[in-house]
């Protein structure tokens, strides 16, 4: 049993945590569950525990321990609860990689934990890099711990490279689908509601996800991330829009020559190709065929109206804890508008409010990141009075 990879997952019961133990369960000769983390899913936790038999689940809203506990009493799992809980189980010497799947900015000190202990990341969190990406990329080289990329797009940049060691990246490219709402005016867009914001045309992802792709933020927030994942200057990382989502990004060296990597849209790709790396494992997946693609599309991203994409390239480009306030800002944004508190293009003007107002620090302390997390989500909250 000794060539098993240990993979821990946290955040264990949202979108990428649940596919990826699908490919666990599809692949158990490769791999095996050692710890499952989750904030407040305990039923679909204490399923997966069940199932997958982990050494350590750790729910984090506190009152749900008991439940948890109870229904894995005749297991060995053994059971914590509370957020500090989440990251000790990172600093636990029980697994080899870490997938680091917890939303939003929940998910960096549990990833510098790991990294702290040198182990390997398989990163689906984006926030991690762009709140932090700085002091996690230094960490990562100290500890010597490997960051493989999860999004489907690092995912792309990432096997392009492989081999192109010695090879200088003019540029990368971003691909984007757009979203619902491509080609659409701000007119069209202020009447827009949550459950059609939330129909993504080509990826089955959660709901944060899925708002942060109709505004485009998520792009935003992949150049950031692409920027500390490749170390890479703002200049090097273009975004275009793809509506097909075939070719998940491209590399351009500096011969000119562009690699990219293509497939069908399918989170379990990169998932796989993370947790299996450098091997990659044999699937059933279905395969793209190419004759069933009469023509795949390219055009510029609509910034005017796409504001949330110009807002994050302003952060890419003064960096500091500009990035941090400004996810702060859409986390709140995003959470307000799932509840329909807000409109939709109110999300992109409380960003650009934060962004204002929030004290600029160009070289942030983890605790300074902290800080500007918290009085970035008070002003926004005090701004939309929540």
């Amino acid at each position: 049993m000794s060539n098993q990879k240990r993979i821990a997952i946290f955040g264990s019961t949202g979108s990428i945590g649940t596919q990826a133990l699908e490919v666990i369960a599809a692949n158990p000769d490769k791999f095996s569950v050692e710890i499952l983390t989750a904030l407040k899913n305990a039923d679909l936790l204490i399923e997966q525990a069940l199932k997958f038999n982990p050494n350590i689940v750790v729910i984090g809203d506190e009152s749900k321990y008991q439940k948890v506990k109870e229904a894995l009493a005749r297991t060995d799992v053994k059971v914590f609860a509370g957020e500090e809980a989440i990251e000790d189980a990172a600093a636990m010497d029980v697994y080899d990689m870490m997938l680091a799947a917890i939303v939003g900015y929940a998910g960096l000190k549990p990833t510098l934990r790991a990294i702290e202990q040198g182990k390997a990341i398989a990163l689906a969190n984006k926030e991690t890099l762009v709140v932090g990406g700085d002091i996690v990329m230094q960490k990562a080289i100290e500890n010597k711990a490997p960051i493989i990329p999860v999004d489907s797009e690092h995912s792309a940049i990432f096997q392009c490279l492989v081999g192109e060691q010695n090879n200088k990246i003019e540029k990368i490219i971003l691909t984007a689908s757009g979203g619902p709402f491509r080609g659409k005016k701000p007119n069209y867009l202020v009447n827009v509601k949550r459950d059609h914001a939330l129909q993504h045309p080509n990826w089955n992802m959660g709901a944060k996800i899925s708002i942060d792709s109709a505004t485009l933020m998520n792009k935003g927030l992949e150049m950031i991330e692409a920027k500390w994942l490749f170390n890479l200057k703002p200049s090097q990382i273009e975004v275009v829009i793809h509506a097909q989502s075939i070719i998940h990004s491209m590399v351009q060296f500096e011969d000119g020559s562009i690699k990219a990597q293509m497939g069908l849209p399918d989170m379990k790709l990169p998932i796989l190709y993370a947790m299996g790396f450098p091997k990659r494992l044999k699937t059933d997946y279905p395969r793209l065929d190419f004759r069933r693609f009469e023509q795949l599309t390219f055009e510029e991203p609509d910034m005017r109206t796409f504001k949330n994409l110009a807002l994050a390239i302003e952060a890419l480009n003064k960096g500091g804890n500009l990035p941090c306030i400004m996810n702060a800002a859409n986390e709140l944004a995003v959470w307000a508008f799932l509840k329909n508190r807000i409109g939709f293009l109110d999300m992109m003007a409380v960003i650009e409010q934060a962004m204002e107002k929030v004290a600029f620090i160009e070289k942030p302390t983890l605790d300074d990141l902290f800080e500007s997390d918290i009085e970035s989500r008070e002003l926004v909250a005090s701004i939309l009075k929540i």
